[in-house]
């Protein structure tokens, strides 16, 4: 499926159609180039699901928690940007997050790539020449 995204006006009507496109899939690895839009795109999907507290990247903290005003659903956005070796990852107990069955919304999921769950959807994000952003999943 792709999904463009023409402005920021129109980011949260993209961020419904993919969330209607979801299903029952749970993990999410956001590709795209530094500046690409990925956390700017988890942060309207976030949104759409109801997440009311404050959005952010999670750069520093590696994830960042979130749950669902209405229905208490709990949402796991990381960042591994500043991932180095993947022990790290070990370290901080990934198999508790992304096998837990909450929502998972992985940014720079390339740098851990062999610990994705098979069945995580591969999300790319792409600029486009006239600076829209194509989301190919």
């Amino acid at each position: 499926m792709e999904i463009r995204i023409d402005s920021l006006e129109n980011i949260h009507e993209a961020a419904r159609q993919f969330v209607s496109a979801m299903e029952e899939n749970t993990v999410f690895a956001f590709y795209g180039k530094m500046g690409a839009g990925k956390t700017t795109f988890v942060k309207a999907i976030c949104e759409e699901l109801g997440v009311s507290d404050v959005i952010n990247s999670p750069t520093f903290a590696i994830v960042n928690e979130y749950r669902a005003d209405e229905t208490g659903e709990l949402i796991y956005h990381f960042d591994f940007y500043r991932i180095k070796r993947l022990e790290e990852v070990y370290d901080m107990g990934y198999e508790d997050y992304l096998y837990s069955g909450a929502l998972c919304f992985i940014e720079w999921p390339e740098l851990i790539e062999e610990l994705l769950p098979e069945d995580a959807v591969r999300v790319t994000i792409e600029e486009q020449p006239d600076g829209t952003r194509l989301v190919s999943f």
